[in-house]
């Protein structure tokens, strides 16, 4: 089969270094074209794709009959538009997280996608990495018995006030940026929805810069394992790195830890099974990128048919916890 042919809208930083080289070395990819209205910015994608075709409007891009896929890195509050935009040029597009910031934006786009048989997706990377789908078969095989509780922190220290970021503006802030992650991973792995939410929230300059969530959830009818069970997370802007993932049951414990999130970069992929007897089981993965391997689900997706792993249901899904969390946070 033909490639498929991907236009990256925008030359941010983010799809430079990890998501235009994925796309590059990604089986069944091809990666064609760039929109930037600065020239210089191409340079640094040019580095790796010399063949690389560049825009100089988002529109152009569109309108590039060669193009079958969009990548769109873009700030938040841009997202549902160029989203709505591609797929009405006739493209498949794969759209940064988070794709909307509110569950009803994303209404929207599942009605364009349902018109136009075209792939919408959104950039939720880490479903398609190893260390998650293993965490998720454990849980499901009753490794760690009957789930009774999980949480999950992301921290990072952001001081530079002009990152989009920290700007309201352009839908900023620690929730929307990792909180994807929190509420996602856990999602992902239970399969659950949450019951009830409690939260609390400390801003900085109009964007949520810590935000403590509880819940209790609810997993899916005759799913073995995971049943009620309480969740907690954490996510912060403020604080020293951290990421971690835990879910602990009646007979163990699964853990991610070192660097869940961000594979591979800040700390070496791997996921922990601790048992009874003082049995631990850790599975690595050195080499796997996570990125790359969610290029090659979307190809497959759009040159065979298989269904993508992390349909835009699921994200409006983690939209909607999002959304609640917001409406019932006490401020801090």
């Amino acid at each position: 089969m033909k490639p498929v042919r991907w236009g990256v809208l925008g030359a941010a930083r983010f799809a430079r270094e990890h998501m235009a080289p994925a796309i590059h070395a990604a089986e069944g990819a091809e990666l064609a074209a760039l929109a930037t209205s600065d020239p210089a910015k191409a340079e640094g994608f040019r580095a790796f794709c010399p063949s690389l075709t560049v825009h100089s409007t988002y529109d152009a891009l569109l309108a590039d009959p060669s193009i079958d896929a969009v990548y769109i890195p873009l700030p938040n509050h841009m997202h549902v538009e160029w989203t709505l935009k591609c797929l009405a040029a006739g493209k498949h597009v794969l759209t940064e997280k988070p794709i909307a910031l509110k569950a009803r934006e994303i209404d929207q786009i599942i009605a364009a996608r349902d018109r136009t048989r075209l792939l919408a997706a959104e950039a939720y990377m880490i479903v398609h990495h190893p260390q998650w789908q293993r965490a998720k078969e454990w849980l499901e095989a009753g490794e760690i018995g009957d789930l009774v509780h999980a949480d999950v922190a992301f921290s990072f220290n952001l001081t530079d006030l002009d990152n989009i970021r920290n700007r309201p503006d352009a839908g900023g802030g620690s929730l929307r940026d990792i909180g994807v992650y929190t509420f996602g991973s856990m999602r992902f792995v239970t399969g659950a929805e949450p019951v009830d939410i409690s939260a609390r929230i400390h801003r900085d300059n109009g964007v949520d810069t810590f935000a403590q969530v509880a819940a209790t959830m609810e997993g899916p009818p005759k799913k073995p394992h995971v049943g009620r069970f309480t969740y907690g997370s954490m996510t912060s802007m403020r604080m020293y790195n951290r990421q971690v993932a835990t879910f602990q049951g009646t007979k163990g414990m699964i853990r991610l830890e070192g660097g869940p999130f961000n594979a591979n970069v800040n700390d070496l992929a791997e996921v922990e099974l601790h048992q009874n007897g003082n049995r631990v089981t850790v599975e690595r993965f050195p080499t796997a990128n996570q990125y790359k391997l969610q290029v090659e689900a979307f190809g497959r997706t759009v040159r065979e048919g298989v269904p993508y792993p992390c349909p835009l249901e699921f994200v409006r899904g983690t939209q909607a916890m999002m959304d609640r969390v917001y409406e019932v946070a006490v401020e801090i």
